[in-house]
């Protein structure tokens, strides 16, 4: 299972280290700036609408396994995020960090690129909660798929395996831009995406390892 995900692991880490290579080479606000510096009408519409896929369609795609009766799946994923949910919310309460439209109040010579109808929050940036949903449903999905190759393979029953790394990579990217895109929209900062990827990513990893044994047994996921 490690060696099967490890793909998955090893490239969110070459990842997280890039993103904290810039967090410490660059002052946050002119980071901020710097990541919003290309704007265009196309992106503009890309990433409002695919920011908006943490807020309900993930939820509704992680209900899809019911059908097939696949309980152990929704199961597994309800646990994870509600696990990343609430330390999510413990961390924005607690810290009650300043959205970027508030921090950029107080530099009037710097200008903050807004996409037209999106709007913005005040408060609470810290950490990003749609980029902990974008992870939460990846890792799941990769965590997921991982199992189930292994069943196979003791199966007898051997797929691709070029074609489940592409796969865990596509995961993986999915998951990215879902964080990019709310940087790109300005509702948050580089380390709030950060963080938020932090805890998407490890939620259900540890509900997996905690919780494998009973989430097995309910059925063969």
């Amino acid at each position: 299972m490690k060696r099967i995900l490890s793909i998955y692991v090893i490239g969110y880490l070459v990842l997280l280290m890039l993103v904290l290579g810039l967090l410490y080479a660059y002052p946050k606000l002119e980071l901020h700036l710097m990541l919003n510096a290309c704007h265009t009408d196309l992106q503009d519409t890309f990433f409002k609408y695919y920011s908006q896929l943490a807020e309900w369609p993930l939820y509704v795609l992680g209900l899809l396994p019911l059908i097939w009766k696949k309980k152990s799946m929704t199961i597994f994923y309800a646990l994870s995020e509600l696990t990343s949910g609430v330390l999510v919310q413990i961390l924005k309460h607690l810290f009650s960090a300043p959205r970027p439209i508030v921090a950029f109040e107080n530099y009037p010579d710097a200008v903050l690129p807004l996409v037209e109808g999106v709007s913005l929050h005040h408060s609470n940036s810290f950490p990003s909660g749609h980029t902990s949903s974008f992870f939460v449903f990846a890792t799941c999905c990769a965590v997921i798929v991982a199992y189930r190759y292994l069943l196979n393979a003791r199966l007898g029953i051997r797929g691709s395996r070029l074609l489940l790394q592409l796969g865990m990579l596509g995961l993986l990217i999915f998951a990215a831009v879902g964080g990019y895109s709310r940087i790109y929209l300005s509702q948050h900062f580089l380390s709030d995406v950060c963080v938020g990827s932090i805890i998407g990513m490890t939620a259900p990893l540890l509900v997996f390892y905690f919780g494998r044994n009973k989430l097995l047994k309910l059925e063969d996921v």
